[in-house]
């Protein structure tokens, strides 16, 4: 059974960082990719980085370029996203997300997304 666990959240203020993990397990994460999306109640679901796991390929979303890293520890299975200079427009839920098991792309920019966390709260605020 495919699982991604979402932690690291929480309340920050404005211009600081949080570091969010994305723990995944009952699939072969090197041959997988990540994607970290966000969502605001009322609002789209927004993908704001992914990362092919099998030669570290990454993109952002022009909102968090140059503020956010996502980077993968295949020893733990684990993706991180470094945020920083955070902004009170970066309030959400955010979700890490994982192609069906049998993905064997190349670009985690074009994989769908079929196997979702159940995410975690970041609030930026004073």
């Amino acid at each position: 059974e495919v699982k991604l666990v979402e932690s690291g959240g929480g309340l920050v203020q404005p211009g600081g960082s949080l570091r969010l993990s994305c723990a995944g397990s009952g699939f072969i994460f090197e041959n997988s990719a990540i994607g970290w999306f966000r969502q605001v109640p009322g609002k789209e679901r927004e993908r704001i980085s992914c990362i092919t796991i099998k030669d570290d390929s990454t993109h952002y979303a022009d909102s968090v370029k140059g503020r956010f890293t996502i980077s993968s520890d295949d020893a733990k299975d684990i993706v991180y996203l470094q945020m920083r200079s955070l902004q009170s427009d970066d309030t959400a839920v955010y979700y890490c997300a994982a192609p069906p098991p049998h993905w064997t792309g190349y670009d985690c920019n074009a994989a769908e997304y079929a196997q979702w966390g159940q995410g975690t709260q970041v609030t930026v605020a004073s």
